[in-house]
């Protein structure tokens, strides 16, 4: 089976978890290249990364310590696709790799990604849990299938820049 790499490594700041890659994106080979998605863009206007790329460079997300994967590595046309077992899976998988690259936060792209991964629901935002020590944010999703408004997707990347850069003030201070 063809999906995207992970881009990850130890001790991020940063991972983002998308649902599944979709297959015009392992076509290219690159994360969120699908042609409405909003995840560029508003990963720069968000302050989340410090200049604007698309997804022909998101290997260098690593530069800025960003690590990017997905619950399920299968591609599908749509998440209506994923089955059961697809989700099962992917939970131990994302499990072992949260535990093994120990990231500061991780956000997760879509309520229906945590939701299938907590197996409970929840609301935008910080979520109250740790992860494998790590702080938890649920954003909209910026596929072009979801129709929120981009302003809403773009206030919670905000937060989420935000809470980034709180957690590593306290990670810097506790260090001295």
């Amino acid at each position: 089976m063809r999906t995207l790499p992970d881009h990850l490594r130890k001790g991020m700041k940063l991972v983002i978890v998308g649902c599944n890659p979709s297959e015009s994106s392992v076509r290219v080979g690159h994360y969120y290249a699908g042609r409405g998605n909003e995840f560029w863009p508003i990963l720069y206007e968000s302050g989340v990364v410090p200049e604007p790329f698309d997804y022909h460079d998101d290997r260098r997300v690593i530069e800025f310590g960003i690590g990017l994967t997905d619950l399920v590595k299968r591609p599908t046309k749509g998440v209506e696709e994923l089955k059961r077992e697809d989700f099962a899976e992917g939970r131990i998988v994302l499990s072992q790799k949260l535990e093994e690259f120990t990231p500061h936060v991780v956000a997760f792209n879509g309520k229906l990604t945590y939701e299938q991964f907590a197996q409970r629901r929840c609301k935008y935002g910080v979520q109250k849990e740790l992860l494998y020590g790590a702080r938890v944010y649920v954003l909209p999703s910026t596929s072009g299938a979801n129709n929120k408004f981009k302003s809403e997707k773009l206030l919670h990347f905000r937060k989420l820049a935000k809470l980034v850069e709180k957690v590593e003030k306290n990670r810097d201070t506790q260090a001295h």
